[in-house]
This record gives C-alpha cells, sequence and structure tokens, in this order.
C-alpha cells in the first residue's frame, strides 16, 4: 500500500514523515491480507522489479492530485502543488506491477494514477464541468455518491448494479487511459470507476475507484477481490 510522504506532528515532533491512514490497511487485514506499507522513494526500474518481487498485490491509495504534467496540461488554479515523489514512486510501480501482471486496486487518487501512467487526462476542477462541489464538501466531510456500474465489467460482478459511495474528490477521469474501460458512473456521468479491459490477453486483476471504500468498511468487497487477486497471483508464481 503507498503512503504520503508530507509534513506530519506527533508528540513534540514537526517533520517530514511517511503515513496512512489505519482505515486503509485494516481494510486489508480484515480481508485476509497482511498490509506492507510503501513510502515514497527514489526509484528505477530495478528497485520496482526488487520491491514487486516481494509483494502479491498492489494498492495506490488516496493523496493529493497528480501533477497535471503527467498528462501534459498546465496546473488549473485550485490543483495542489505537485508531490513529485510521491508521483514518481507511484507510477514507477503501477507500472511495473502492470508488466509483472500484479494484482492492482486503486482508490481514489489511485484512479487517477492509473489513467494518467496509461496516456489518459484527468478533469483538474470537477466543479468546473458539472457545477457542485458535492463531490467534495471539503474540511473532511465525505459526501456519498449512488455508482451505477457497467453490466459485465468485473466490478458489476463484485458489488452488483449500484452502490453508495464516500466520495472526496475534486477531479475526476477525462480521456479514458489505453487498456482500461469505464466500470461505473454516477447521476453526474462522472466516472466513478475503471478496470482493465477484458478484452486484452491475461486476466489479472486491475480495478480503481474514485471513492474511498476503506471508509465503509461494513463493506469489503473490494480489499476482498484485491486479496484474493493476491493470493490466487501468489500461487501461480510459486507453481
Amino acid at each position: 500500500m503507498t503512503t504520503y510522504l508530507q509534513q506530519a506532528q506527533t508528540g513534540v515532533w514537526d517533520v517530514r514523515a511517511s503515513f496512512l491512514p489505519q482505515i486503509y490497511f485494516e481494510g486489508v487485514t480484515r480481508a485476509g491480507g497482511i498490509a506492507v506499507l510503501l513510502p515514497p522513494q527514489p526509484v528505477d526500474d530495478d528497485i520496482v522489479d526488487r520491491v514487486l518481487a516481494r509483494l502479491d498485490g498492489l494498492v495506490i491509495t488516496g493523496g493529493p492530485d497528480v501533477d497535471p504534467a503527467r498528462y501534459g496540461q498546465q496546473p488549473h488554479p485550485a490543483t495542489n502543488e505537485p508531490a513529485t515523489e510521491r508521483d514518481a514512486w507511484e507510477f514507477a510501480l503501477l507500472e511495473g506491477a502492470l508488466r509483472q501482471g500484479v494484482p492492482v486496486l486503486g482508490v481514489c487518487r489511485g484512479a487517477q494514477v492509473l489513467n494518467a501512467a496509461l496516456g489518459g487526462t484527468l478533469h483538474q476542477h470537477l466543479p468546473d464541468v458539472i457545477g457542485h462541489t458535492r463531490h467534495q464538501k471539503g474540511n473532511a466531510i465525505f459526501g456519498t455518491s449512488t455508482v451505477r456500474t457497467v453490466a459485465g465489467t468485473r466490478l458489476a460482478q463484485l458489488i452488483g448494479e449500484t452502490s453508495d459511495a464516500q466520495c472526496y474528490h475534486h477531479q475526476a477521469i477525462d480521456r479514458l487511459g489505453e487498456g482500461l474501460v469505464v466500470s461505473a458512473r454516477d447521476s453526474d456521468g462522472v466516472i466513478e470507476a475503471v478496470e482493465r479491459d477484458p478484452a486484452l490477453p491475461g486476466d489479472a486483476f486491475v480495478v480503481a475507484v474514485q471513492w474511498h471504500p476503506e471508509e465503509t468498511l461494513d463493506d469489503l468487497r473490494l480489499f476482498t477481490a484485491v486479496v484474493e487477486g493476491a493470493r490466487t497471483y501468489a500461487t501461480e508464481r510459486v507453481s
């Protein structure tokens, strides 16, 4: 599971730190997995291969906006300052995972990283597109959206036709990345989930949702799916 890297306070300390809210890795452990935290750090292809050789799945977690330069745009005034260390780390890990067939779950920012890594683009400020701020109310208050899945997708098989989603995002997928299909939208038509195109060879688990499944751990289906995908991947890798 990827992590934040930013200024953090604990006790008398006020330092740059890597961290991830407990609720993320609690989702993995409740689903039967073992969480390993992956802090942003210098990266190259050899490091990526060595890290992924010791993992059975990858979760790209939520966080700040992706650097618009990653998808060929200038920053919108509302776009966060780039978290370049985290971008470099997550893009490299994700690209390695996709090459190797490692199961991937993207959460919020994770969906945007996946889309940008595959050549897609983002709406940098969703209120400019749909005219309201209900997807990100601010002050750590999540909005609830009803998402409708696309029939025949892996996500639809996992969660059914509709689901209530906890949202906190002011950006969203615009042009779809290569090899992805839309697997859910909300009532505004905003893309709320994407996944690997089932028409492609192989059956690697690659699903990314724009909402925050970790906020409602009474529903572990997405975490269970990536843990099961990791278990299958690990078994096949050994055999």
